[in-house]
């Protein structure tokens, strides 16, 4: 039996209503605040990846899907969203008639980690993207319409933390404050932290290792490396949140495994995921455009786990599995075709409706009709065609009506509501 790439799988009927849910309600958000669908690729050139995320991340180092197409050119599986929606931005010269555009876009990504509970290596995204906006307002935006995606969702104790990263200008005094920390306590650093402290000091504060979180307590903050133009934007984003009634964490430690990350970052966590607290994150990426071949427009935008998402949405996932309407239960070859046309006329007119095709007893049909669920069963058969009326019988009543052959779409099509 071949079974599931490990890390991949299947998403099935009874978990796939919440998921759709989920679409339909961010999708509304969005809308409602201007986004536009955009839906691209799941294959890049490696080469945007290695340039937007950067080459000394974990991300391409060692997760990544690549693989060389047939002409020797290197081809990734998308390990985010946001570098690929830059590059349809650049391509598509979407910024000449006005550069400011807000984008959303829901799909699968690629990341070769080891699996574990909620990670998985095909995972899934809701992300937003906005352009051509430098205010620390549209960041404020961006968390407010998060934690009200997560308020619709009936998804509870989420709280947004923040922080900023700066400038390049900041962070370079910031990083030799923090090469020096790190040396010190060097000793006590797992592997990953002792070879980020030379290539990307910043990343040693995202370190999940106990002893490393241990260390790191006191540990330099970058927001006392602020410019004044970083301070103002830092301090009009508290000020917003503020404002739009939002409660919020201030996070040191909060910095963004990508390099095209600056000023503004933040999450939103919550505590009913243990460990693994973060249910969406994002923040400023202002040259990102620029260095990927664009104007030097200024961009926002964040991503939402899905995986994640779907495990703590507060549904009544029962009630979003729709179940059939109408279970038909034909005796004998002249009833099936009837059963069979009714059941496409319905179809079509937004009723569903399903049939036995085996020419089974009626007391199997009507067991199957009870394992479906369907809200009423219309039985016919051959002393029924003779009479020229079938039987509707209603399953939460336990009550039943004759209804004339003639009548049997208009009645049908007329169902109440389950």
């Amino acid at each position: 039996m071949i079974q599931l790439i490990r890390g991949f799988r299947d998403i099935l009927p009874g978990e796939v209503e919440v998921w759709q849910h989920i679409e339909e309600v961010a999708t509304g958000l969005f809308d409602d605040f201007g986004f536009k669908e955009i839906r691209i690729p799941i294959m890049e050139k490696t080469e945007l990846f290695a340039r937007s995320i950067g080459e000394d991340t974990d991300i391409v180092e060692k997760e990544m899907y690549t693989f060389p197409d047939r002409k020797g050119d290197l081809l990734t599986l998308r390990p985010e969203a946001t570098a690929a929606v830059v590059r349809s931005y650049i391509q598509h010269k979407m910024y000449a008639q006005d550069p400011v555009r807000k984008f959303f876009t829901i799909g699968p990504m690629f990341r070769r980690e080891r699996p574990q509970k909620g990670r998985y290596r095909q995972f899934y995204q809701i992300n937003a993207e906005v352009f051509g906006i430098g205010s620390a307002l549209v960041d404020a935006q961006l968390i407010h319409m998060l934690i009200h995606l997560c308020k619709r969702l009936n998804v509870a104790d989420v709280i947004p933390h923040i922080n900023s990263l700066g400038c390049p200008d900041c962070r370079t005094a910031f990083k030799a404050a923090l090469s020096a920390f790190l040396e010190n306590v060097s000793g006590v650093l797992c592997e990953d932290c002792q070879r980020r402290r030379h290539r990307n000091p910043l990343r040693a504060l995202d370190c999940k290792v106990p002893t490393c979180r241990e260390a790191l307590t006191e540990a330099p903050s970058l927001t006392a490396f602020l410019d004044r133009e970083c301070r103002a934007e830092f301090d009009l984003l508290q000020e917003s949140l503020t404002r739009l009634g939002l409660d919020y964490v201030l996070d040191k430690r909060l910095v963004r495994g990508l390099d095209y990350y600056s000023r503004a970052t933040f999450e939103i966590q919550t505590g009913a995921l243990g460990a693994q607290s973060a249910v969406a994150g994002g923040g400023r990426y202002d040259g990102l455009v620029k260095a990927l071949g664009g104007p030097d427009i200024p961009a926002t935008g964040f991503a939402i786990g899905f995986d994640r998402l779907a495990e703590l949405v507060g549904l009544e996932r029962e009630g979003l599995v729709r179940r059939p309407k109408l279970f038909i239960a034909a005796l004998g070859e002249r009833s099936r075709m009837l059963a069979f046309e009714w059941m496409n006329a319905l179809g079509l007119a937004g009723v569903q409706a399903e049939m036995d095709h085996e020419g089974r007893s009626l007391k199997s049909q009507m067991k199957r009709a009870d394992r479906l669920g369907a809200a009423f069963v219309l039985m016919v058969g051959e002393e029924e065609l003779e009479r020229g009326e079938v039987l509707l019988r209603d399953m939460t009543q336990s009550e039943q009506e004759s209804i004339p052959l003639a009548d049997v779409l208009e009645r049908l099509q007329s169902l109440p509501a389950s």
